[in-house]
């Protein structure tokens, strides 16, 4: 398929300037590289069972989907991708482990992981043994605290800023409740910043009630104070598994304020047994809507349904703009796979920041040393069951 050929622009630099600073400490294994290498080993990470697996799998979909077309297309610089996927269930020390199996295996490059939390883990790891390091989804900020790492999605604060900032700019509500899980890195950090920002642009936080971990069932404390407070919206900084019990719960309480969350939302209208109804109006952050009308979208969804027999959501997208990045950055800086480990992280450190791509998940998107991306949020509301962007 030739559509990412034409949908990425590498940004002109005069030379590419190979930092000698490493990402870590690198391991003996990682400082030699294999000169008889004649392919690209990228591992991949995330839960595929589990409660979160739903994320796991479209990532690891999205990714092979990227892979076999660069691979007939190709390859990377005439090399061809192996690519290898392990399942952590969410679990840092899973993650942890699934990181170890990947570097036995040869692992040069790690898409991964899936969710914050074992990624927070896995990239104490990839610092210390200086592996080029690329989160599709997980947003907390020291998710990608080293610079060998680098993530595709928003991170934490950003979702929280930019809901606020999308309530207030729309006049959306002005007494806001917020449920949120005390207990997940994910869910505080954004609302932490969510809190931040609203009292800045003038919005009342009538009500924050959390939940943890051990408690992510019964909501009818939460709901009901929410409730007496005369929240307008409830803002859930959540995963769509606990979001969907809380909109049944809600609505046996008889409680329907309007409802926005944040990209953990995407997925709820494939929970088992979940009236899709009681997500009407549902308003979220996503980067991407498989009912968008442009070609490359379009081509991808067709794609990935022929695959996978499924519809992807955004993780999927996530994933399959990593590959196309980095092969976009690789390409840059010349990368072969016999170099080491830690010459090819630092190749992509500085490749990472002078390319600029039109992905699934945004368009002139680019990365700043910190690891960071820069492109537009989108705002999309549930409808007739599907997502429709505002």
């Amino acid at each position: 398929m030739k559509m990412w050929k034409k949908a990425a622009s590498l940004a002109l630099a005069s030379a590419l300037v190979v930092s000698l600073a490493a990402c870590g400490s690198g391991s003996g294994s990682s400082d030699s590289g294999d000169s008889d290498a004649t392919t690209f080993k990228i591992g991949g990470i995330g839960p595929t069972t589990g409660d979160n697996a739903i994320y796991g799998t479209a990532v690891e979909n999205g990714i092979q989907l990227a892979v076999d077309e660069i691979n007939a297309d190709g390859g990377i610089n005439g090399y061809q991708i192996e690519y290898q996927f392990e399942d952590d269930q969410s679990d840092s020390e899973k993650s942890v482990n699934a990181y170890n199996t990947l570097k036995d295996w040869g692992m040069q490059m790690l898409v991964g992981t899936v969710t914050s939390t074992p990624c927070v883990a896995v990239v104490e790891e990839s610092h210390a043994d200086n592996m080029f390091q690329f989160t599709p989804s997980a947003t907390a900020v020291d998710s990608i605290q080293y610079d060998n790492a680098f993530r595709m999605c928003f991170s934490d604060p950003s979702q929280g800023t930019v809901s606020a900032d999308y309530i207030a700019d729309n006049g959306l509500a002005q007494k806001i409740a917020i449920i949120y899980n005390s207990s997940d890195t994910y869910s505080t950090g954004i609302y932490q910043n969510f809190a931040t920002e609203a009292e800045a642009r003038g919005l009342e936080i009538v009500a924050a009630e959390a939940f943890t971990a051990d408690s992510k069932t019964d909501f009818s404390v939460q709901i009901q104070k929410a409730k007496d407070s005369g929240a307008e919206l409830v803002f859930l900084p959540i995963y769509y598994q606990e979001a969907s019990l809380i909109l049944a719960q809600a609505d046996r309480a008889g409680f329907a304020p309007k409802w926005f969350g944040v990209d953990g939302m995407d997925g709820i209208l494939n929970v088992e047994g979940f009236d899709g109804s009681l997500a009407e109006g549902l308003m979220f952050l996503t980067p991407f809507t498989p009912n968008a009308e442009d070609e490359a979208t379009q081509t991808f969804v067709a794609n990935y349904e022929e695959a996978f027999g499924d519809t992807p959501i955004q993780f999927a997208a996530d994933a399959y703009d990593c590959m196309y990045v980095i092969k976009a950055a690789v390409e840059q800086a010349d990368i072969t796979p016999d170099m080491s480990i830690s010459d090819i992280c630092d190749a992509m450190k500085t490749a990472m920041t002078e390319i600029t791509i039109d992905g699934l998940t945004g368009k002139q998107i680019t990365w700043g040393e910190d690891g960071e991306p820069s492109k537009e949020p989108t705002v999309v509301v549930i409808e007739n069951g599907e997502y429709s962007v505002l």
